[in-house]
């Protein structure tokens, strides 16, 4: 089967796979095969609903977890080619004079939990509430680092069930509970990404605290961390020659970020579609440094962390083996051939 365009997806948070777009690397390393780089974010329409159910053939997604794992647990035959950590401004909001300054201080405590939105029940697509799915995890990190757990507070759902409108701000149907928070409805809510940062800030809410903080990844695990990149199995079988292409693209957009923070918050703001200073502000600590994607012993077993949570919380039809799922063999084929480009050029 020939290709004329191969599909990409993915969140609007740093992506060394948006990166390398943005950069036209991407179209560049095609261009001579004739085939073209089109993103489900610009082309949008019925085609965008692949973003969550991994439905398009030459589809690669690099996106949350709480949606790649549930399209695996309902059928979707992809494989696992790569997983990223970034930290990105994980916190949990209170208002200002709560006394609520870290994990400890949310027992007894409602933290808002957002509902399942109507469609998610009907199309039975669980993994696309993803801000409950958030939320759940994000408490269940920080309780677990002082050894509580989620019974030990009082979840209360807050928001609304029915989709956000197309043109709803970034954010608008995650971030719901900002505004139960402000109205006393419950003391804490749990927010991460530059968009919520901007939304804090004219909430006039404050950061209680800062779960990019913790120590250890295993309290940090969520929706993003780790984020993983997922592509069909027709596709890598048939054409492992464009994968491991567009893998190699997007690794060498990762080493150009490690020296060019500056410019790729400038990047970001557009990619998030939030302001340099929440993008500042979200984006910490030498994150520029570390958008390449790997499949460590390390990101798999935290990766599998993550999927043992969703699957106890309702998130998942079925288990799904994280180890089986994986195939390393792009990334390999795509450090290989970066290394003989390098080569060439030196």
């Amino acid at each position: 089967m020939s290709i004329d365009t191969i599909w990409f997806t993915r969140c609007p948070v740093p992506t060394a796979t948006g990166l390398a777009y943005k950069l036209g690397w991407l179209d560049e390393e095609f261009a001579r095969d004739g085939i073209a780089i089109k993103t489900l974010q610009e082309v949008g329409g019925p085609l965008a609903h692949h973003h969550y159910d991994h439905g398009l053939a030459t589809l690669i997604r690099e996106g949350g977890n709480l949606l790649a794992l549930p399209a695996r647990a309902q059928g979707a035959d992809t494989c696992l080619i790569g997983l990223t950590w970034i930290d990105e401004w994980q916190s949990i909001l209170v208002r200002p004079g709560s006394g609520i300054r870290n994990p400890r201080d949310l027992a007894g405590k409602r933290l808002a939990l957002p509902v399942l939105r109507r469609v998610d029940i009907e199309e039975n697509r669980r993994g696309r509430s993803i801000a409950r799915g958030m939320s759940l995890a994000g408490y269940h990190g920080a309780l677990a680092s002082v050894g509580l757990t989620l019974a030990d507070v009082i979840l209360e759902e807050v928001g609304s069930p029915e989709a956000a409108p197309d043109r709803a701000a970034p954010g608008a149907s995650l971030w719901q509970g900002i505004a139960a928070l402000v109205r006393g409805d419950v003391d804490a809510v749990y927010v991460k990404g530059a968009a919520a940062v901007e939304a804090a800030r004219a909430a006039g809410v404050e950061v209680g605290i800062d779960l990019d903080a913790l120590p250890d990844r295993r309290h940090r695990v969520n929706n993003g961390t780790p984020r993983p990149i997922t592509v069909h199995r027709e596709f890598l079988e048939n054409h492992f020659d464009l994968v491991s292409r567009f893998l190699a693209q997007t690794l060498r957009a990762a080493d150009w970020a490690a020296d060019h923070r500056d410019e790729l918050r400038a990047i970001l703001q557009r990619e998030t579609q939030a302001g340099g200073e929440a993008v500042a502000s979200a984006y910490r600590e030498g994150f520029h440094t570390a958008l390449a994607p790997d499949l460590s012993e390390q990101r798999l077993a935290l990766f599998e962390q993550q999927k043992n949570f969703q699957l106890a919380h309702g998130f998942l039809d079925r288990d799904v083996d994280v180890r089986a799922w994986a195939d390393e063999r792009p990334l390999v084929a795509a450090r290989a051939l970066l290394a003989e480009r390098d080569k060439l050029a030196a």
